[in-house]
């Protein structure tokens, strides 16, 4: 039963089976990030082909996250309309951003040694793309060549366009549905 009397729905349609589609779809992300494979380049070609690779997936992302944010603004005043997988699929969207950052910053500093101080593992990646989108900061890993602070900016600035105003827009979403019941 939910919150208003009627039955929960159950099926392909239903917020408990996106629910688990949306941690399924997050934790093959998390999968792929741990899986790509990244092996040094001694002539560059393959660091471009990423660079170029991965500046495709954040605009492809941030494209996502905007429609999907567009979506969301669209149905605020009407609680009703809200629609738990849009939700979700923003959600997603925000963790791919997050881990398609956190592998740029792994390649980066597996590919040019010194561009980062104290970033030698994809959990170090992972761990300063989260420190760096919380702005918390703590300094321990820290961007230090020029390269490195470039995508440290762009990470910056995707941070407070794209992730601040999504993640803001699925907290404030999910609240009014958890109010509703």
């Amino acid at each position: 039963m939910t919150g208003d009397g009627a039955p929960e729905r159950t099926g392909e349609g239903s917020p408990r089976h996106q629910r688990r589609v949306a941690t399924l779809a997050s934790f093959l992300l998390l999968g792929a990030y741990f899986l790509v494979p990244v092996e040094q380049d001694p002539n560059g070609l393959r660091l471009a082909a990423r660079s170029v690779a991965t500046v495709a997936l954040v605009a492809a992302d941030a494209w996502l996250v905007t429609r999907l944010v567009r979506r969301q603004l669209a149905v605020a005043d009407d609680p009703e309309q809200v629609q738990i997988r849009s939700l979700l699929q923003l959600a997603v969207a925000l963790i791919g951003g997050l881990l398609a950052f956190a592998l740029a910053d792994y390649v980066i500093a597996r590919s040019a040694p010194g561009e980062f101080v104290n970033l030698t593992t994809r959990i170090d990646a992972l761990y300063f793309t989260l420190a760096t989108l919380t702005t918390v900061g703590y300094g321990d890993v820290h961007a230090q060549g020029q390269f490195a602070r470039v995508a440290v900016c762009v990470q910056m600035v995707f941070t407070i366009g794209v992730v601040t105003t999504g993640a803001s827009i699925v907290v404030r979403q999910l609240a009014r549905q958890a109010g509703r019941r």
